[in-house]
């Protein structure tokens, strides 16, 4: 076998080495610019003192998802000698381009960056390359060149989970009237969910029997565009709904809110992702049926420790690949579980991303 080749892009000054790790493919992603030391040293970049700063710049944090991913990335950062700047962009794609700027002027060692928009924050992203600053990609891909690493969970396999669980617990499973609600168009992710929902639903689709009476895309992933969805989907097509394919919490959220109005919550199959503490209060309630757990420290403190190592110039091995459009950008993907009224105790609880009081109160 010919030895593998590494290949140099001197633009971006990130080399990758293909490595044959049983049926595996690795990707070894070292950092190479001269000029990220020597900028980072006068206003608290790593430079001479080695105190590593971290650039955040996140969509948003008005979810208390994202207020935990930033919690848990500074304890991470802090226990590494580092320290996070963090910006919040209140999902403007203006002010996302601005915040970037913002940290990029403090000189920060590694940009990490939550896209509003993964188009729109291709600018940014090659912003920080042209200041010699690698980027990770966090949960949410960016398109173009300039990304050197993708952070993220598995996100076809989220919408595959959903899906399966929608299908298989129908009144009659495998078959019944279905809404679809997917997620903000701005967001990549979305369309990886909705990819994982197709593997699984369209089969029973294409035999008919399974009828999506309704779809569309909730702007933002705002609840109350979720509602919105669920509310057109009764005044068209009546009460007689079996399930809906909610891609995350929050829609899920607003779609239970439609259903209440109608007397349907609880009567109808209704999925969800993140974990969310209302929503697994709704799951042990009854009202909503499930949501896909992403263990979120896991995520965090993956997204740390790459930067560190990419900060230090460091080698750093990707098994795996997502393409953002332009290129394969390497990537570290972590799994997710479903979470039921069933093994609530076993998967959210015992990892002590909620505590027991919290998703019970005081019920037993």
């Amino acid at each position: 076998m010919n030895a593998p080749k590494p290949l140099f892009d001197v633009r971006t000054g990130v080399m990758v080495l293909s490595l044959v790790l049983s049926v595996a493919i690795g990707l070894v992603l070292a950092r190479g610019r001269e000029g990220a030391s020597a900028s980072a040293g006068s206003e608290g970049g790593s430079g001479s003192s080695g105190h590593l700063l971290i650039g955040l710049s996140m969509d948003t944090l008005q979810e208390a998802r994202w207020q935990r991913d930033r919690d848990l990335m500074a304890a991470r950062l802090a226990t590494q000698g580092g320290e996070l700047l963090v910006q919040s962009a209140n999902s403007d794609d203006t002010r996302q381009i601005a915040d970037v700027q913002a940290l990029l002027t403090r000189h920060v060692d590694v940009l990490i960056i939550v896209p509003h928009d993964g188009t729109a924050m291709a600018k940014a992203a090659a912003m920080a390359h042209e200041a010699g600053v690698p980027v990770i990609a966090y949960d949410r891909m960016i398109h173009g060149p300039n990304v050197d690493l993708y952070v993220s969970f598995d996100n076809v396999r989220v919408g595959e989970l959903q899906a399966k669980y929608l299908v298989d617990h129908l009144r009659t499973p495998g078959k019944g009237d279905v809404v679809r609600i997917y997620g903000s168009k701005a967001d990549s992710n979305a369309f990886l969910f909705k990819k994982g929902q197709d593997n699984v639903l369209l089969p029973y689709v294409e035999r008919k029997d399974i009828h999506v009476v309704h779809e569309d895309w909730a702007d933002d992933w705002k609840p109350e565009n979720a509602k919105k969805i669920v509310n057109a989907a009764i005044s068209e097509h009546g009460r007689n709904i079996d399930g809906i394919l909610a891609s995350n919490d929050g829609t899920a959220g607003g779609a239970i809110q439609a259903l209440s109005e109608e007397g349907l919550a609880g009567k109808v199959v209704v999925t969800g992702q993140d974990a969310e503490l209302v929503a697994c209060q709704r799951i042990v309630a009854g009202t909503q049926s499930m949501t896909v757990y992403k263990p979120i420290e896991r995520l965090a403190n993956t997204a740390i420790d790459m930067a560190v190592q990419m900060a230090k110039k460091h080698l750093i091995v990707a098994k795996q690949t997502v393409n953002n459009g332009e290129i394969d950008v390497p990537a570290v993907l972590s799994d997710v579980v479903v979470t039921t009224k069933d093994n609530m105790m076993e998967t959210v609880v015992k990892d002590g991303f909620h505590t027991k009081q919290e998703v019970y109160g005081g019920k037993p």
